[in-house]
């Protein structure tokens, strides 16, 4: 689980780091994040719920531990997955949650609407492979998860090493993250001259900051 990284803002282009890869068809968003962890008031402290029941369930099981607990994904960054990833609910801490545990990209065979709006929402690049593709990409994870690997979002192309991948973005999620448009929050404070500008032309807006 990394801590230390910083969440995404901006031109998103590239994204590097270990992968964690976690197998299966249809993960709904309530396994991502267990429906008692949306009380929160804030999306803080979602980082180590993700996945939580499917941990505590293989916890000490002759399968476990959960990739997600392992020692060896602790710093991840780009999760691998396969089909219909982020199914079910509309939650946007399904996302919330993965990116405040470390995971700053997504590989698979499909996703979930919802889900992959609300990841792009956090500058969270969601990029697709074909089925025969993505068990290459997690078998070359799994046989060395300390490999380091390179996603190009702009080029839409996965390497490691001397493997390669290529991979599916649409144009338009492709032009909003390797430009920022993304990012809403950052444009609006980045065209804060602007903004206040037209505000004060507006006569409905007229001595409202006074006010």
């Amino acid at each position: 689980m990394t801590t230390a990284t910083p969440f995404p803002s901006g031109p998103i282009r590239s994204v590097s780091g270990t992968t964690v890869v976690v197998r299966g068809d249809d993960i709904d968003t309530d396994r991502i994040i267990p429906a008692r962890f949306l009380k929160c008031v804030t999306f803080d402290a979602l980082g180590p719920a993700a996945f939580a029941d499917d941990r505590a369930e293989l916890a000490g099981s002759s399968e476990g531990p959960h990739p997600f607990d392992r020692p060896e994904h602790r710093e991840a960054s780009i999760l691998l997955v396969n089909r219909n990833f982020g199914c079910g609910s509309s939650r946007e801490h399904a996302p919330q949650a993965l990116m405040r545990w470390g995971i700053r990209a997504v590989v698979g065979e499909s996703f979930a609407e919802i889900f992959y709006g609300n990841c792009l929402a956090l500058g969270i690049p969601c990029l697709t492979a074909d089925h025969t593709t993505m068990l290459a990409i997690q078998e070359a994870a799994e046989a060395d998860p300390a490999a380091a690997f390179q996603l190009d979002v702009a080029a839409a192309q996965l390497t490691s090493g001397a493997h390669s991948w290529g991979l599916t973005l649409a144009e338009g999620p492709r032009q909003m993250l390797s430009t920022g448009q993304w990012d809403a929050t950052g444009q609006l404070l980045a065209n804060s001259t602007a903004l206040a500008a037209t505000a004060a032309r507006l006569p409905y807006l007229s001595g409202f900051a006074a006010a």
